[in-house]
């Protein structure tokens, strides 16, 4: 439905998170038997949870830890990974940074030039954790960098922008071409990302595995801030869905769509689901576990989808192990941990055997949903009280 916001212009009205409910269904069942397994191209993943390309939420260790926990952590190679031998050190440093010069280290650390040999070398110590090996970097270096993490045994790759689309007009520097590169890739390519449907099927027409969505809503994220872009979540999620199913009718080929960013509790994750997502992307959750090298800050952000100075440093504090933040069992009760128990649960109360069921739940407008009832909540300072 479009509103009127001005005279003679129209304006689409757009969802978040905290605007809509599930309802649950007449059907209930057992959150133990229902499937939340997903697929990403070749790639099965027994949770739909992937950790976000950031220096402060993934290294090697944290990569093979989520990946023993069934999820898939993505590197980022434009950061610290691909410049540094010894990140543990560069972690210290930054680590012990004061806040008023953490931000100028970093950028400082990120001045190191990109040494090719270590992209190599980061999926070889992922993959020696027996787990799945996935990075990313931003358009310009794709060709060079996944070629190379190609060669070494990478499983996925991931091309990440502030905003991806297929027509870029450009004089200034050479525009990749994503048709080309996923074609000669034996990997499969996630590229991303977008909120738009027309720009998801051009995106889907080069062949790519998964599309993340998602432009403004993340923590680390400025761009509504800083350009005044970005749909919330949910509309975003629901209109490339649609352009996923659109496109899987009339070519039988299905692309994942990962929703990216703005999820920190398990009911945000559960409505990204419902509103179509095959998979989520987190950031910020992951970076509060203490398997994060960046204890408990996230940065890092060396490609524009962030919008942020390179290597701004932003804190987020720590809430428990990653096993505690993906399956508990929770010490808090604010929605940060236990999320995998958090989606099963979700699934059964609405009827959902697996993911493509509950992309089919009923969803209904609440904004009073965060703070309806909650006054014990709010006198406590407890859960949505806080």
């Amino acid at each position: 439905m479009a509103f009127f916001v001005g005279r003679d212009r129209e304006a689409r009205r757009a969802y978040g998170f905290d605007e809509i409910a599930l309802v649950p269904g007449a059907l209930t069942v057992n959150p133990e038997e229902v499937d939340i397994t997903t697929r990403i191209g070749p790639l099965n993943l027994e949770i739909p949870f992937l950790a976000s390309a950031m220096d402060g939420v993934v290294d090697a260790r944290f990569a093979i830890a989520m990946g023993k926990l069934g999820g898939l952590a993505v590197l980022n190679l434009d950061g610290i990974h691909s410049r540094y031998e010894n990140v543990d050190e560069v972690y210290e440093k930054i680590a012990a940074a004061p806040p008023e010069s953490a931000t100028e280290l970093v950028q400082k650390l990120y001045k190191e030039p990109v040494k090719e040999k270590l992209i190599a070398q980061r999926v070889k110590e992922i993959k020696a954790g027996k787990v799945k090996a996935a990075l990313s970097c931003i358009p310009q270096n794709a060709e060079k960098f996944c070629g190379i993490a190609e060669e070494a045994g990478a499983d996925l790759f991931v091309i990440q922008s502030t905003v991806a689309s297929v027509r870029h007009i450009a004089t200034k520097y050479k525009v990749v071409d994503l048709k080309k590169l996923v074609k000669s890739a034996k990997i499969p390519i996630v590229a991303g990302n977008t909120v738009n449907f027309d720009a998801c099927l051009e995106l889907f027409e080069t062949g790519i595995a998964g599309l993340l969505i998602g432009v403004g809503p993340g923590a680390a994220c400025t761009s509504r801030g800083v350009l005044g872009i970005g749909v919330p979540q949910v509309t975003a999620t629901v209109d490339c869905s649609a352009a996923r199913d659109f496109y899987f009718k009339r070519t039988g080929r299905y692309v994942s769509i990962i929703t990216d960013g703005g999820m920190n509790i398990g009911g945000e994750i559960c409505k990204a689901f419902a509103s179509g997502a095959d998979a989520v992307m987190v950031g910020s959750a992951f970076a509060r576990s203490k398997e994060a090298p960046g204890r408990g800050y996230h940065w890092g952000m060396a490609t524009p989808h962030h919008n942020l100075p390179r290597g701004t440093r932003i804190h987020v504090g720590t809430t428990g192990t990653l096993e505690e933040i993906l399956y508990g069992p929770a010490r808090t009760d604010d929605g940060t941990q236990n999320l995998v128990g958090a989606l099963r649960t979700c699934m059964g109360t609405v009827g959902a055997m697996n993911i493509k069921e509950l992309q089919q739940t009923e969803i209904v407008i609440a904004p009073a949903i965060q703070h309806e009832g909650k006054i014990f909540q709010k006198a406590q300072r407890v859960g949505m009280g806080k």
